[in-house]
């Protein structure tokens, strides 16, 4: 039986036990339904396979071909994935269009006994629901802009406003990026499956409640943000943390883990600034990379390359703005920070 999605939030109301993408590996790695697992009836070669027979040879050897393809797959997903769900479990299987893929392995399932339920239009209609989503409907819950300079620990703030009940949504969680030149973590989501966890997101939203975004520039790494999202973002009111330099210089040197453990990681990306600043100051920097003094290497890009440009931006800016001042960014200040947040969010 082949389930119609209405809305992004439908799959949760239908409490499947697990969801299975049936599509290839690199189809799944593009992009998939929040929370599914991939167990391939055809992997990548395979799939390239049956469509070069389709095409150069004749559709109904394809078919016979793709037939045998999925059976053994599945037998061997049967026999490892699967091997221990109980009599009553409730999966919802999916392919590209929810054509013979997805209707293959449902097949399958259903004469064991389980509940299958395939996705009518597969994950091109959840896609569909991706992008109506992202459109031109405005965001269905007050927006608020957390602002704040460079290390305002903005990012750890969202966590504290999340654990307070304030609704909340991660940009830089869901891109894997931490908005910067300094903030590659790996490798990002692709721009798909960014959207599909932002629009998952926003469709879940109490429209009765203000939701918190952090302020970001128009691209996180390499994932951009949905022009009808960045467009509400820029006019959406704004509370900025504003922080000593020293106190965000220390922040940043203690949560940048990952750059201060690797010193030619750091080094390399310092030199990517070359075009923006004296040679002398991009030596200054290096230098300090690399003889550990990281706070200090810290307030200096602050100061001469990451405040500047907040400013120029504010400048441009003309939304309303409350000012919270803070004295520390300690992580018991931070609480209190939060605190004092969760009440500005609702005033705003």
């Amino acid at each position: 039986m082949a389930i119609t999605l209405t809305c992004l939030t439908d799959l949760a109301r239908h409490g499947f036990d697990d969801i299975i993408d049936v599509r290839a590996p690199t189809e799944y790695a593009e992009d998939h339904l929040p929370g599914a697992i991939s167990l391939p009836v055809l992997d990548d070669a395979e799939r390239a396979r049956v469509g070069t027979i389709y095409k150069q040879v004749a559709p109904f050897t394809a078919r016979k071909v793709g037939a045998a393809l999925v059976a053994r797959n599945a037998a061997a997903h049967l026999e490892g994935a699967l091997a221990d769900k109980p009599g009553g479990w409730r999966p919802l299987v999916y392919c590209w269009r929810g054509g013979q893929r997805s209707g293959s392995f449902a097949s399958i399932l259903s004469q064991i006994g389980w509940r299958v339920e395939t996705i009518a239009g597969g994950y091109k209609a959840w896609r569909a629901l991706v992008l109506r989503e992202l459109g031109e409907a405005p965001i269905r819950a007050p927006l608020r802009v957390l602002d704040g300079n460079t290390g305002s620990a903005k990012t750890e703030l969202l966590a504290h406003l999340r654990q307070r009940n304030v609704q909340v949504i991660d940009l830089e969680a869901m891109a894997g990026h931490r908005g910067s030149l300094f903030g590659a973590k790996g490798a990002q989501p692709s721009q798909r499956m960014f959207e599909g966890r932002l629009a998952h997101a926003l469709a879940a939203l109490d429209p009765a409640r203000p939701v918190v975004v952090e302020a970001e520039s128009s691209k996180i790494g390499e994932c951009r943000i949905p022009p009808v999202l960045w467009r509400a973002m820029c006019a959406a009111p704004r509370i900025e943390v504003v922080a000593p330099r020293a106190e965000r210089a220390a922040y940043l040197a203690r949560t940048y883990t990952d750059l201060v453990a690797e010193p030619a990681r750091l080094i390399g990306v310092i030199a990517r600034l070359r075009p923006y600043h004296p040679a002398e100051r991009i030596a200054d920097w290096i230098r300090l990379a690399e003889r550990g003094n990281f706070v200090e290497l810290a307030e200096g890009l602050m100061q001469a390359h990451y405040d500047p440009r907040y400013a120029k931006h504010r400048a441009r800016t003309q939304v309303p703005r409350n000012e919270l001042p803070v004295d520390s960014l300690s992580p018991a200040a931070i609480a209190d920070v939060a605190d004092q947040l969760t009440a500005m969010v609702g005033e705003t």
